[in-house]
């Protein structure tokens, strides 16, 4: 769950507050430490960061508001390694960086990374360059399944994923273009896709 900068505002004065004074601030004191004018708008705060887990308070008490420590806390992002860029169109040579993105919905339990799609062979199935694809790492995949396959040892590609005898079909989703023909022992499943992010400038 995200946190709104204003929420993030009164998380931070609620513990500087207790710090300072070894109690929580009433809220009057939050509504005149962030110049708030209305009471109704510090209910609203507190509220939601009780709900997102992150305060802990006794209603009908005055001065009740506690932090919770970060420990105990859920984490408000997930940050997914982005582990380089992955051809659409002819193969690459395979990068990684240090880069991430950051996502605010947590992606299962599933060991998960992050490319940005360069080119547009999987355009008929609404993957266009500059999308971001989300991968779970596995080294197998069932046929039809979008998946990033490293060929050859040095070139990985995004493509559905077909094991027809003793070679594999990468096949794009843009009609324009041809399939990808690669004998099986060249072909090594790197993940397959579970969704994909797309941001509009």
């Amino acid at each position: 769950m995200a946190v709104t900068r204003r929420q993030k505002e009164v998380l931070d004065f609620l513990e500087s507050f207790v710090t300072r004074n070894g109690y929580s601030p009433s809220f009057e004191e939050i509504a005149r430490g962030l110049d708030l004018k209305s009471l109704a708008t510090v209910h609203k705060h507190i509220t939601n960061l009780e709900k997102k887990g992150l305060l802990d308070r006794v209603h009908n008490r005055s001065r009740s508001i506690d932090v919770l420590p970060s420990g105990t806390r859920p984490r408000t992002s997930e940050r997914l390694p982005l582990m380089g860029r992955i051809a659409a169109g002819l193969p690459v040579e395979a990068a990684e960086n240090a880069e991430s993105i950051s996502l605010h919905d947590v992606v299962g339990n599933k060991d998960v990374f992050a490319l940005e799609v360069r080119g547009d062979s999987m355009r008929d199935e609404h993957i266009i360059s500059g999308d971001y694809v989300l991968v779970e790492s596995t080294r197998t995949a069932r046929q039809g399944e979008i998946v990033v396959a490293l060929v050859r040892g040095s070139e990985t590609t995004l493509k559905r994923f077909y094991l027809e005898g003793s070679q594999v079909r990468l096949q794009p989703a843009n009609f324009e273009m041809e399939p990808i023909f690669v004998p099986a022992a060249q072909v090594a499943i790197q993940g397959r896709v579970l969704g994909v992010l797309r941001r509009y400038r």
